[in-house]
């Protein structure tokens, strides 16, 4: 009965939007990196790239220190180390809700935030002190340009943008953790929810100056959520007919966050999912944890009451806010 309430209620929350579009499916080869495979038909074409990211992904993640921070009025601003087609795009924003001491974190909200997500949890960060940089993801509130309702160009059935557009939140986040040790922050950590959990996680791996991560609704695997997930229905309805889970999943290695469980070791995470998620399925979550488990990552872990809609209302916004709080208090 409980479970029946949730997932109703689940699908009731997701209903409430009513813009999402299903977009054609495309290999992306535009956004590709020159790598020698041209000859190839697009499939392998991608095929080739990705295991050549695969095989250094420390040099697909490496950002270039950039000195152009513009801060005023509590807002930060900064070029993305990424150049995309969308001039709006290309600017990183973010918001600054100061704590005390030497603690911060860089907070990354879930797909499709508008400009006031997270801003809650900033605050009470802030309350706890610790700092908190609410940074806006490629595509979303300002980053948006005009022929975009929703934030499409991050999470589609355009197999590399999909890549070099969450690539380039990783980038993003980055150089705002860069800001952050520029003003004097010796104790860096990253909070992410949903999309935000996953590219917290693949910055983590790949930034030695963040200590703990919070980790909000997890998968080891980007494409798996895409596929089953209840949020993305139609990005797999752009998908279907065209390319199949396995191929998928391994075309979304550099975005997914099993392929970097062996870079975070030495840092502290937190794993947070909720019992009757349908955006990020329950099985998926407890995947990610057995394998923290059986790898001996340090690791805690915490289950919410509720689904991952409803995990935004009250009450459970106030459970999962004094978690990951907790957390980052203790572990930074």
């Amino acid at each position: 009965m409980i479970q029946w309430f949730f997932h109703t209620w689940e699908r009731r929350l997701a209903s409430v939007t009513t813009d999402r579009v299903v977009r054609p499916f495309e290999w992306g080869l535009d956004w590709l990196t020159p790598n020698g495979h041209g000859h190839l038909p697009p499939a392998d074409q991608l095929q080739g790239w990705v295991d050549d990211v695969m095989r250094d992904t420390s040099a697909f993640f490496d950002v270039a220190p950039t000195r152009d921070y513009e801060f005023k009025d509590g807002t930060l601003r900064f070029p993305s180390p990424l150049v995309t087609p969308h001039a709006s795009n290309n600017t990183v924003v973010a918001r600054w809700f100061p704590g005390s001491g030497d603690r911060a974190v860089v907070v990354l909200p879930q797909w499709n935030s508008d400009r006031e997500g997270h801003v809650g949890l900033s605050r009470l960060l802030a309350r706890a002190g610790v700092s908190a940089l609410r940074l806006s993801l490629p595509y979303h509130d300002d980053r948006m340009p005009p022929e975009l309702h929703r934030a499409d160009y991050i999470v589609s059935s355009n197999v590399a943008r999909t890549v070099q557009v969450c690539r380039q939140a990783v980038l993003d986040t980055r150089r705002a953790v860069a800001w952050l040790a520029l003003q004097g922050y010796t104790r860096i950590g990253i909070l992410g929810t949903s999309l935000g959990s996953c590219l917290a996680m693949l910055t983590a791996a790949h930034e030695p100056l963040i200590r703990a991560q919070a980790l909000n609704h997890v998968s080891p695997y980007f494409a798996d959520v895409v596929w089953r997930g209840l949020s993305t229905t139609h990005v797999r309805a752009g998908l279907d007919g065209h390319i199949d889970l396995d191929r998928l999943r391994d075309l979304w290695r550099p975005i997914s966050p099993f392929s970097y469980l062996d870079r975070i070791r030495g840092t502290r995470t937190l794993l947070v999912y909720a019992r009757y998620d349908l955006s990020f399925p329950v099985e998926l979550s407890r995947m990610l944890v057995d394998e923290f488990r059986r790898r001996g990552l340090p690791h805690e872990v915490a289950v919410l009451p509720c689904g991952h809609y409803s995990t935004g209302s009250a009450p459970f916004k106030y459970l999962d806010g004094y978690v990951l709080t907790r957390f980052l208090r203790a572990n930074l």
